[in-house]
């Protein structure tokens, strides 16, 4: 079972999981819940394991050892491993385009779950928290920063390309496209 509870926690990632979760995923009763998880738990609190279990926010979430931070930002530095993927520039762009914007804005442009993007584009920094929105839980206001603006040869916000040319030129494109006649022939 504490390898199930380790796969289910590293599938839900940052989001965690509640006892009660835990409880009904492994269909067990709270002592037992409690049994496995301590038992994973004391597995990582060794030295040559570089994840931990943590309890922050009413859940228990799979994080990284905060001795080994110089490591990680070492990697966050690091050129190689510093290209940005395909989701990172989606992500940014919906940002730069629409600043400042809340994480659930992004999540709902993007049709997934960006939590962890942003909080890449942030340790890059890329990304910056500027405030919070009037919104039901002041959710944190995102915006792009002078480092994106140099990362993309930038000198302000609005030297982006503008949307509606792409968007000009998407419409053209689908105009052309005849999809119901074939290029092949019947015989």
């Amino acid at each position: 079972m504490e390898a199930v509870l380790e796969g289910l926690l590293f599938v839900v990632g940052e989001d965690g999981l509640t006892l009660s979760q835990i409880q009904d995923i492994l269909e067990v009763d709270e002592e037992k819940a409690k049994d496995i998880l301590s038992q994973l738990k004391a597995s990582y609190e060794k030295d040559t394991r570089g994840i931990r279990i943590d309890f922050l926010g009413n859940r228990f979430k799979l994080t990284t050892k905060k001795e080994h931070q110089a490591y990680y930002q070492k990697l966050i530095e690091n050129k190689e491993t510093n290209v940005l993927s395909q989701a990172a520039l989606e992500t940014l762009a919906i940002i730069a385009y629409n600043q400042p914007l809340t994480r659930l804005s992004i999540d709902q442009f993007r049709g997934v779950s960006s939590g962890q993007m942003v909080r890449k584009l942030v340790a890059k920094g890329f990304v910056k928290e500027v405030g919070r929105s009037d919104l039901p839980g002041r959710p944190i206001l995102y915006e792009t920063t002078s480092a994106f603006l140099d990362y993309f040869g930038l000198s302000t916000i609005e030297d982006l390309p503008d949307m509606r040319n792409f968007l000009e030129q998407g419409q053209d494109e689908e105009q052309d496209v005849d999809l119901y006649s074939s290029k092949y022939s019947e015989i």
